[in-house]
């Protein structure tokens, strides 16, 4: 009897969540479908509009963030701490103590919701304990002396077409990818959104940490609109989900070289 009525609450729950709901102002194909490929929306000012929820771009940069790099790229100090962190299977990474993840985590792994407005955009994310980021596009200044913060301080401006976005103020405690390599207070991320067309985005992001690269990287690639969705509450509480996720890490640590270690992420 109580799996029936668990049954019943179902249907009920999950269109509490504005699952497969039709999103006002999308564009249709005959069978009702979604057009991806129509034209790109654009605000009253004649800005494209990059407002709704947004697939991420790929999971292997977040596994490892420096995997394009050649090893004279990476400061002898932030190597060193990365393969500890690899070697002791990630254990004392944010996400398994229930801190926020890092931009990039988010920008190529979580679904991301983008709410804009002609003097400041907000982008939420799908995931635990990470806070929105407001970036202010009203032609204000970068902050001279930030409280270092998890995401940083936000400033965005229009070149054409193309959002680009510039974030300062970072604190040292982010791993920029889950595999373990450090972000400090000097990291700087510039990243330009394009909506070429109704259903995808061009995205570009580099990175430039002086203290942990000896140059700056660029990293492009795609995003798709997750049309008819929205994104979810993820709260981690407590770290109670700690343990499960450490004996989960721990399952095989990958030792060796700097560069199998790469390659086994």
């Amino acid at each position: 009897m109580r799996a029936f009525w668990l049954i019943l609450l179902l249907p009920a729950a999950a269109s509490a969540q504005w699952l497969n709901y039709p999103s006002p102002g999308t564009p249709r194909l005959a069978d009702g479908k979604p057009n991806l490929a129509a034209p790109a929306p654009r605000t009253v000012d004649g800005k494209p509009d990059l407002s709704g929820v947004w697939r991420g771009a790929g999971p292997i940069y977040r596994f490892n963030i420096a995997q394009d790099l050649k090893p004279e790229d990476i400061q002898p100090w932030a190597e060193q701490l990365f393969l500890e962190r690899v070697r002791d299977s990630r254990k004392e990474s944010p996400l398994a103590r229930c801190l926020p993840v890092s931009i990039p985590f988010h920008n190529f792994f979580n679904l991301t919701q983008i709410v804009q407005t002609p003097s400041l955009a907000i982008i939420l994310y799908e995931s635990p304990n990470s806070p929105h980021r407001t970036v202010h596009m009203d032609g204000r200044d970068l902050p001279k002396d930030p409280d270092p913060a998890w995401l940083g301080y936000s400033i965005g401006r229009w070149e054409g077409d193309t959002l680009v976005i510039t974030t300062t103020g970072f604190n040292d405690r982010g791993w920029l990818d889950s595999a373990g390599h450090p972000q400090t207070e000097s990291l700087r991320l510039t990243e330009r959104l394009h909506r070429r067309d109704f259903g995808h985005m061009d995205f570009e992001m580099t990175i430039d940490d002086p203290k942990v690269f000896t140059r700056p990287f660029t990293i492009k690639a795609q995003r798709q609109l997750a049309a008819d969705t929205d994104i979810f509450e993820d709260v981690c509480e407590n770290e109670r989900d700690q343990r499960h996720m450490r004996e989960r890490a721990s399952i095989q640590s990958p030792s060796g070289s700097s560069r199998e270690l790469r390659r086994s992420l």
